[in-house]
């Protein structure tokens, strides 16, 4: 005989959900943003690979000074004060985007260089370099427009207003295709030279360099502090 009693629906027990004190949340982030910091998290970005790891300047070559010209701390390059020389890339570039980081301090001045031979002196002309420098300055206050940050140094002034304040981050982008160069800084062009449009015979016997179609990129240093991290290029 079967037991027609109604049979006791079995119910799974109530999915809790895990609980996250706030120590643990903090800790979460803070991994994060020192990932990020790392410069690692910059191969999230499609074709981009990073420069720097983040622990030292393996790839990079100093050109120029000794000791303390460049330094790798807290996962930035640190080019303190009375530091600099040259710090060029191992391998040649010919047309890219670099993406990278930079924090300013008072009359903090430094230059990129694209395209550069592997020297330590003369690259601003022997090669291409793109001004680095605190604006607001006062000892920097008679200066030309070319020698502005962003611009192409005694060849095209870039457009100005755009760093941030002293101590932020700044992001700037840097385009190299064929005879243009394009920089965007904080999301504004400020910058965006076609060297065909040089001309002038003096400009052209000073500025070898402009013809250049490949070479190193780098950070050309003046005894000023910068500080730099999440640099990372992408080949076109």
């Amino acid at each position: 005989m079967h037991n027609t009693a109604p049979r006791t629906q079995l119910s799974s027990p109530p999915v809790r959900p895990v609980a996250f004190s706030n120590k643990k949340l903090a800790a979460a982030f803070t991994v994060l943003f020192l990932f990020a910091l790392s410069g690692i998290a910059a191969d999230v970005e499609p074709g981009f690979v990073s420069l720097f790891d983040g622990k030292s300047l393996s790839g990079w070559k100093l050109l120029g000074k000794t000791g303390g010209g460049y330094l790798v701390r807290d996962g930035k390059i640190v080019c303190p004060p009375k530091g600099g020389g040259n710090l060029l890339t191992e391998k040649e570039y010919a047309d890219f985007v670099l993406r990278f980081e930079f924090r300013l301090e008072s009359g903090s001045n430094n230059g990129l260089a694209i395209r550069s031979p592997m020297r330590a002196d003369d690259l601003a002309y022997q090669g291409i370099e793109l001004q680095i420098i605190d604006n607001t300055a006062a000892r920097y206050k008679d200066i030309m427009p070319w020698q502005k940050h962003g611009s192409l140094y005694h060849v095209f002034p870039a457009k100005t207003g755009h760093l941030k304040p002293l101590g932020e981050w700044n992001q700037q982008e840097v385009t190299v295709q064929k005879r243009r160069v394009k920089v965007v800084l904080n999301g504004h062009e400020i910058l965006d030279a076609d060297l065909e449009t040089v001309t002038d015979p003096e400009i052209l016997t000073k500025h070898p360099g402009l013809q250049r179609q490949s070479g190193h990129l780098g950070f050309l240093g003046h005894d000023e502090p910068i500080e730099l991290r999440l640099i990372r290029i992408k080949e076109l």
